[in-house]
């Protein structure tokens, strides 16, 4: 295990809430499997403090690069539970999403996050789709287009399918395209206009 992951798992216990933040934000970028589990057991004593939302946030995001397939199951829990901070479940729909992929299983991911009728939740496993690139098939892009098209479109849940879009197909696509070009929201524009042109921009989660 590298230096470096050593010591960042060490501060995943560290007294200040920024300094576990740090660590986490760390792992997330090493994305070594080693810190799964320092990471699994930190962030089930950080959902204790709502006040540790922003931490909390980085040590999901962690445990969706550092994770396995096995952490589902706490994920999925964690994330529908009422009282799971906004926050927790972006990122838990991320982590969904991308543990799931390890086993070739994102379809059936994204189509749990659907069922759990979550705006926050299906926000995040798209932010995953987006950034993993992921070209869904016909019948899980209409699901997703579904879900989303009976929000406003004032709404922020636009903006990750806009950017994810640069890798989907057909007609149903492009029309979602179009109509986000020409939508009240600038940043969800400027993505579509990126995603008709093939381009998935650059464009990074918070």
């Amino acid at each position: 295990m590298a230096v470096d992951v050593v010591e960042a798992i060490r501060r995943l216990q560290d007294p200040s809430s920024a300094r576990r933040r740090s660590a986490a934000k760390r792992l997330e970028r090493l994305a070594d499997p080693s810190a799964g589990p320092a990471l699994l057991r930190a962030l089930r004593n950080e959902v204790l403090d709502p006040r540790t939302w922003e931490t909390q946030y980085r040590m999901t995001m962690a445990l969706g690069t550092c994770g396995s397939p096995s952490d589902l199951p706490h994920l999925r829990t964690l994330v529908v539970r009422p009282d799971t901070l906004h926050a927790v479940r972006t990122a838990g729909g991320d982590a969904v999403l991308r543990l799931s992929h390890m086993e070739e299983s994102h379809a059936e991911a994204i189509r749990w996050c659907l069922d759990t009728g979550d705006e926050v939740l299906v926000g995040g496993a798209l932010q995953a789709v987006a950034m993993l690139r992921l070209a869904l098939d016909e019948g899980t892009v209409t699901d997703v287009l579904d879900f989303v098209e009976a929000r406003s479109p004032q709404d922020g849940i636009y903006f990750w399918p806009a950017v994810a879009a640069a890798g989907w197909s057909g007609q149903r696509v492009h029309a979602f395209l179009t109509s986000c070009v020409s939508g009240p929201r600038s940043d969800v524009a400027e993505a579509a206009t990126s995603s008709l042109a093939g381009s998935y921009g650059t464009y990074r989660p918070f």
